[in-house]
C-alpha cells in the first residue's frame, strides 16, 4: 500500500464529502423537517449507494460511459434538473410547525441510493476517486479500501448534516420566533411618531401663524 497516497485520498474523500454538495444538503432539510430518526434511511441510501456506485465503477462499469458518451450527458442534465426540483420544492415549502402532519415524508432507502447515479458532485467524487488514487494499494484491494472509505466518511458526514438540521427543528419551531420584514428601529419610530401625535393636544398642533395672530 503507498501510504502517501492513501493518506491523499483520505484527505480528498473527507473534503468531498463533508463539503456543501446535493446530498449533505438534502439530509440537512430532511432533518429540520422530519427530525434524524425519520432521516436514517436516507442516509443509509446515500451511503450505501455511493459506495455501491465506486465499486461498480472501478469493477468496470465505467467502460459502459466510455463506450457510451451521451450516458455521460444524460445523467448530467437529470441530476441538475432534479437538483432544480429540490431547489424549488424546499424554497416554496411552509414553515415546520410543532405537530405537522408531513405526509410526503422524507426520501427512501431506495430514492437516495438511485439519487447518487444522477448526482453530478458524486460522479465528480467517484471518477476522480478511481482514476486518481487506484494505485493506494493492488486490485482489486485498492477498490476495496476505496469502498469502505466511502462507507465510513459517508455515514459520519452526513449523520452530521442530519444532527445539525435536527437541532435547528426545536428553535425554528418555537412560537417565540417571530421574522419581521422590516427593522425594528423602523417601527419604533413609526410607533413613537404615531403615539406623540396621538398625545398632542389640538391647541399644541395650531401652526406658529395662528397663535401670533391670536
Amino acid at each position: 500500500m503507498s501510504q502517501p497516497l492513501f493518506i491523499a485520498f483520505v484527505v480528498f474523500a473527507a473534503v468531498m464529502f463533508f463539503t456543501p454538495g446535493p446530498n449533505n444538503i438534502m439530509v440537512l432539510s430532511s432533518g429540520l423537517t422530519y427530525g434524524f430518526r425519520r432521516t436514517l434511511p436516507h442516509i443509509a441510501g446515500i451511503t450505501i449507494g455511493f459506495a455501491f456506485m465506486v465499486g461498480a465503477v472501478g469493477l468496470g462499469f465505467g467502460t459502459i460511459f466510455i463506450a457510451y458518451p451521451v450516458l455521460q450527458t444524460i445523467l448530467k442534465y437529470a441530476g441538475a434538473a432534479y437538483l432544480i426540483y429540490l431547489a424549488a420544492v424546499i424554497a416554496m415549502s411552509e414553515p415546520v410547525t410543532p405537530g405537522q402532519d408531513n405526509r410526503r415524508g422524507p426520501m427512501t432507502f431506495w430514492g437516495a441510493a438511485v439519487f447518487q447515479w444522477v448526482n453530478v458532485k458524486g460522479w465528480v467524487m467517484v471518477i476522480g476517486t478511481i482514476t486518481a488514487y487506484a494505485g493506494i494499494a493492488s486490485f482489486p484491494w485498492n477498490i476495496v479500501i476505496q469502498m469502505v472509505l466511502s462507507l465510513l466518511l459517508g455515514a459520519v458526514s452526513t449523520a452530521t448534516w442530519a444532527l445539525s438540521g435536527s437541532s435547528l427543528r426545536s428553535f425554528m419551531t418555537s412560537p417565540r420566533l417571530k421574522v419581521s420584514p422590516l427593522p425594528a428601529p423602523i417601527f419604533y419610530n413609526q410607533e413613537t411618531n404615531e403615539q406623540r401625535k396621538s398625545e398632542t393636544s389640538p391647541h399644541e398642533r395650531t401652526s406658529p401663524k395662528k397663535r401670533n395672530g391670536d
